[in-house]
C-alpha cells in the first residue's frame, strides 16, 4: 500500500503494556492518530490480573535511578525525550532507596488517564490475531504474546519465534511480618533504610536453602521447553549452583548490621516495598516456581516471615521474542515490510525500562515513516543507541535477551577508575543524546522531538 494512503490511517498497536502505551504517546503528542489494541479485560495472560494498560507484572521497581547505572542513565535519557512512562513513575514513586519504584495502581491509572485526555486515541479492548495490513502497525504484543498472534508474527517474520522463561517473586501483607525480627535498612546506608530485612544465621540459611532445593516445583505444560533468562532466574534454580550461591547473590548480607546483635548477619531476605502505603512488600530476588503450598511452607522458615500472609504467590510465565537481528533494521522495522515496527520486549530487550524505550523509539520513527521523512536512531554512545545496536547488530545464532548494560556502549576513549566509569559514560551520552536531538530539531522541525 502506497505511504500517501498509509498516512491517511490511524496507526495500529497493537498491545497495550508499557511499550505500546509509550508508542501511543510518541505518536499522538505529534499529532497521529491511534487506534491502540488491547486484549484485557476479554484475554488475559497467564501473569497479568489487571485490567489496566501499562500493568506491572514482574515488580513494582524500575530499577537505580542513578545515572551512574545504565538502567538510572537509560530512565535520564527517556526523561528528556519526552516519556509517558518515566513521567508516570516519577509521579507515583514509593521509597525505594536509590532505586524508582512505584504503586503499581497508581502508575497504571495515571498512564491511561493521560492517554485518554489526548485526541486522537481509540482504544479498542479485544485480542487482535492477524496483523493488519491496511495501516501502519507497531506490534508491542509483549512476553506474554498470545498463541494465536505468536504465530501470525512468525508467519509474517518468515521464522519460527523463539521464547524463554521467567518468574516473579511473592509479595507479602505488611502486617503478616514480625517487625521483632525483621530491622529497616538499606545496603551501607546510615539510618533508617527502604528495605526490610530478615536476618538468618548460618544453619536457618542452611535450613532454608535444602528445602528450596528440595522443593516441589509447579510442572510446565508438556510442550514446554524450560529457558530462563539469566537475570532473573528462579531462586530455586540458583539455589541448585551451590550452597553458598543465594549467599553470595540476593541474599548477600553485606552493608548490613542486624540491629538485635550488632553484627553481619550470615545472609538476609530483602523485602521491598511494594506499594505507597507501605502495606505490601515483594520478596526481592525471589522469583519462582516452586508450588503455591511450597512457598507459603518454606518462604515461612525465614525469620520474621513465620507467620507471614502471602497476597501474591510467585509463579512462572513464557515470554516470547523475535531474532530481531535477524529481522529488524535498526529503526526497528521489519526488514521484509517496513510498514511494520516491533517495541518492547518481543524485540529481545529484558526490562520494564528497556521495553518503553524501544515504544519509544518505534513511536519516533513510526511518525518519521509517515511524514516521509529519513529515519534515525541515537549514537551508540547513548543508553538508547547502545540498547538498539544490541538487538539489531549482534550475531542472529546466539541472539539473547538482555538488559543495558554499559558493556553495550561504545568504549571511553580512555582508561579511568571502575567507580568512575558510570558517571564518565552518563556524560558523555547525555551530551551525545543532547546533540542529536538539536540535530533533528533542526533537520525535521516540521515534526519535532
Amino acid at each position: 500500500m502506497k505511504l500517501e494512503t498509509l498516512d491517511s490511517k490511524p496507526v495500529t498497536i497493537i498491545g497495550g503494556g508499557l511499550a505500546g502505551c509509550e508508542a501511543a504517546w510518541q505518536l499522538l503528542k505529534r499529532g497521529f492518530d491511534v487506534l491502540l489494541y488491547e486484549m484485557k479485560p476479554q484475554v488475559f495472560s497467564p501473569a497479568h490480573k489487571s485490567p489496566l494498560l501499562a500493568e506491572l507484572v514482574c515488580s513494582n521497581s524500575l530499577r537505580s535511578n542513578s545515572i551512574r547505572n545504565a538502567v538510572g542513565l537509560l530512565k535520564e535519557e527517556m526523561r528528556q525525550m519526552g516519556s509517558l512512562i518515566i513521567e508516570a513513575a516519577d509521579a507515583t514513586a514509593v521509597p525505594a532507596g536509590k532505586a524508582l519504584a512505584v504503586d503499581r495502581t497508581l502508575f497504571s491509572q495515571y498512564i491511561e488517564q493521560k492517554l485518554n485526555g489526548c485526541k486522537g486515541l481509540k482504544i479498542i479492548r479485544e485480542e487482535i490475531t492477524e496483523i493488519p495490513d491496511d495501516s501502519i502497525v507497531i506490534i508491542a504484543s509483549g512476553p506474554l504474546t498470545s498463541d494465536s498472534l505468536a504465530k501470525s508474527i512468525s508467519k509474517i517474520a518468515g521464522c519460527e519465534y523463539l521464547y524463554f522463561y521467567d518468574a516473579i517473586s511473592p509479595i507479602i501483607d505488611k502486617d503478616s511480618i514480625d517487625f521483632t525480627r525483621a530491622f529497616r535498612a538499606s545496603r551501607y546506608d546510615d539510618g533508617d533504610g527502604d528495605y526490610l530485612n530478615c536476618p538468618l544465621g548460618r544453619e536457618e540459611y542452611e535450613r532454608l536453602w535444602k528445602a528450596i532445593t528440595e522443593g516441589e516445583e509447579a510442572p510446565l505444560r508438556n510442550f514446554e521447553d524450560f529457558k530462563c533468562f539469566e537475570g532473573c532466574l528462579p531462586i530455586e534454580v540458583m539455589a541448585k549452583r551451590g550452597m553458598n550461591t543465594l549467599a553470595f547473590g540476593p541474599m548477600k548480607p553485606v552493608g548490613l548490621t542486624d540491629p538485635r546483635t550488632g553484627e553481619q548477619p550470615y545472609a538476609v531476605v530483602q523485602l521491598r516495598q511494594e506499594n505507597r502505603k507501605g502495606t505490601l512488600f515483594n520478596m526481592v530476588g525471589f522469583q519462582t516456581k516452586l508450588t503455591w503450598p511450597e512457598q507459603k511452607r518454606i518462604f515461612r522458615m525465614i525469620p520474621g516471615l513465620e507467620e507471614a500472609e502471602f497476597v501474591r504467590y510467585g509463579s512462572i510465565h513464557r515470554n516470547t521474542f523475535i531474532n530481531s537481528p535477524a529481522l529488524l533494521e535498526k529503526t526497528l522495522q521489519l526488514r521484509s515490510r517496513h510498514d511494520i515496527f516491533f517495541a518492547g520486549q518481543i524485540t529481545g530487550v529484558e526490562g520494564y525500562v528497556e521495553s518503553t524505550a524501544m515504544g519509544l523509539i518505534a513511536g519516533i520513527n513510526a511518525s518519521h515513516f509517515l511524514k516521509g521523512k529519513d529515519l534515525d536512531i541515537p549514537p551508540k554512545t547513548t543508553a538508547l543507541g547502545a540498547l538498539l545496536h544490541h538487538i539489531t547488530n549482534t550475531s542472529y545464532k546466539t541472539f539473547q535477551p538482555m538488559n543495558v548494560n554499559f558493556g553495550l556502549f561504545t568504549p571511553l576513549q580512555k582508561r579511568v577508575p571502575k567507580r568512575e566509569r558510570g558517571q564518565y559514560f552518563a556524560e558523555r551520552a547525555l551530551s551525545d543524546l543532547g546533540k542529536w536531538r538539536q540535530d533533528l530539531l533542526i533537520r525535521r522541525d516540521s515534526i519535532g522531538i
